[in-house]
């Protein structure tokens, strides 16, 4: 008897949440406080809840007021108030202070570690009687015959890369549930197989990203200015590439950094790493880091594309929440007070009916949309550059998002310019001397791990196309663009490969998202595999 003809062994809840992030966590929270008898379960791909959840972060506490009332007094271990805000304009020596604009204020705010966060929000929900399971990571969704999402398969644990089963392989159980929740934050690998299943995107624009790069830093005694938050623009991007950095100041000598870059980027041999990389060799920034050391790195994608890209957000039997609907407000540059929002909103529609039928509807007459409505022109007035994007950005604000217009633009992976189509980018670019000294580098202060000799979670159906047309056409940006130096192309006696070096991924999602013939196709690896943040 195959794998496929071999029965599964079934649990039955009433919900399942996929992904112990903010949303799902939140989500299952409220369920549980409005219908207690119900049954729900939430599956994470991590090892530990939090492990492998990245963000700046800044939340606005006001949904988490809502959803716990309580939370100040006995609050997440990094949850630092914010005390003042800068914005810098960067250029290679200097920097200038510009007045921070209005979304970026933060008083009232904290700094927290998302990561950190959602550990904290773990037994709240089970004591409620939620079950979380860490190091289930569901690798398929169940349909039935008559086309309803009625839960999720978790992958096979022990096979080999050969597709053999090695000592201890379990076969994956199949959780079915009368309603499944999506939350996987951006780019989550079922989400994309129900969007393109259920034809969700067909009414929206293409949905657009940005990568962050994000380290944790111990540094010398005095350095830290607990509450201070820092965004910065400029160097070492050019005028046409969107982004920019944070700078937070936590306790305990600590400081929180990283880089943002948007993925509609044009340039093919951009390397956001080593942009980052650079700009923390700024002026203004390197004496904080030195003599310091870095504790925890990390990287992911962010879901940019806001109010005109949300797809439709319910499907039969299952509804989308969070970031994994991609409800990030990128002027505030937050989305975590939105995927709290979406996921009351979610456990409140649960409540009333344990079906998806009508939660597009609400979500889209709901303040979360709203919010998102107002700022829709503000990323896409970037892809037209830095200085017309900062104006349209004073623009919208100024109007409330009143304009006539709605933005719109390509798919990040159709906006790569061809090799020697315009004048290369003066990087500018300085000596380096802070740590990581590469990517392999970094990819240590990830703590990723994976199972050597486990199936390439990787998926290039065509390495020729690698091998010929894109190393002509765009020279290999998969081995700039990741951060984790998964991608190399290698000449051996058998003549030029593409190699895959997938123990080193961190799950940030940017290959499957940037490569310019859509040719790479990320899916879950093994469960517990992959990166181990702490306090990120």
């Amino acid at each position: 008897m195959s794998d496929a003809d071999t029965p599964r062994e079934v649990m039955e809840y009433d919900v399942v949440a996929v992904g112990a992030g903010p949303a799902g966590l939140a989500f299952a929270i409220r369920l549980k406080q409005l219908k207690p008898e119900l049954t729900v379960c939430v599956i994470e791909k991590a090892a530990a809840v939090g492990a492998q959840i990245l963000s700046g972060a800044v939340i606005e506490p006001g949904p988490l007021d809502e959803l716990l009332p309580g939370w100040r007094d006995h609050p997440p271990p990094i949850c630092v108030p914010a005390t003042h805000d800068e914005f810098w304009m960067l250029s290679k020596t200097g920097r200038t202070k510009l007045p921070t604009p209005p979304q970026m204020h933060n008083h009232g705010n904290f700094i927290v570690s998302l990561g950190a966060l959602c550990a904290w929000l773990a037994p709240q929900a089970e004591a409620l009687g939620v079950e979380i399971y860490p190091g289930f990571a569901a690798a398929d969704t169940l349909i039935d015959a008559d086309g309803r999402v009625i839960g999720v398969r978790i992958g096979d644990m022990g096979v080999a890369k050969d597709g053999s089963h090695k000592d201890g392989y379990t076969q994956g159980i199949d959780i079915h549930a009368k309603l499944t929740v999506l939350a996987e934050g951006a780019r989550g690998s079922l989400t994309k197989q129900l969007i393109r299943r259920f034809d969700l995107d067909a009414r929206s624009q293409p949905q657009s990203y940005s990568i962050g790069i994000k380290e944790l830093w111990q540094v010398k005694s005095g350095i830290a200015q607990p509450g201070k938050i820092v965004h910065t623009l400029g160097w070492p991007l050019d005028n046409a590439t969107y982004g920019g950095s944070f700078l937070y100041h936590l306790d305990a000598d600590r400081l929180a950094l990283g880089f943002v870059c948007g993925l509609d980027y044009h340039d093919p041999l951009f390397e956001p790493y080593e942009a980052f990389q650079q700009w923390k060799h700024h002026p203004s920034v390197q004496p904080m880091l030195e003599g310091g050391t870095i504790l925890s790195a990390g990287a992911r994608a962010i879901v940019t594309g806001g109010w005109q890209a949300l797809p439709q957000v319910e499907m039969p039997g299952a509804i989308l929440i969070g970031d994994t609907a991609g409800l990030l407000n990128v002027p505030k540059i937050k989305g975590v007070h939105q995927a709290i929002r979406s996921a009351m909103l979610a456990a409140q529609h649960a409540a009333q009916s344990l079906d998806a039928a009508g939660f597009d509807a609400k979500l889209r007459a709901s303040p979360t949309m709203d919010e998102l409505r107002k700022v829709r022109n503000i990323k896409g007035g970037f892809k037209r550059g830095k200085w017309f994007g900062l104006l349209n950005a004073g623009w919208e604000t100024v109007t409330a998002g009143h304009s006539p217009w709605t933005l719109k633009g390509k798919p990040d992976w159709a906006t790569l310019d061809r090799v020697g189509a315009h004048e290369k980018p003066k990087r500018d670019y300085v000596q380096r001397s802070l740590p990581p000294r590469d990517r392999l580098a970094g990819v240590y202060f990830a703590a990723t791990a994976h199972d050597e000799d486990q199936p390439v979670h990787l998926h290039v159906p065509d390495t020729n196309l690698c091998i010929d047309r894109c190393a002509r056409e765009y020279a290999n940006p998969c081995t700039r663009f990741c951060p984790a130096a998964v991608y190399e192309m290698v000449e051996d006696a058998g003549g030029k490969r593409l190699q895959i070096n997938a123990a080193n991924c961190v799950h940030c999602k940017t290959c499957d998202i940037k490569d310019p013939y859509e040719n790479i196709n990320w899916v879950t690896p093994e469960g517990g595999s992959g990166p181990s943040y702490r306090n990120l």
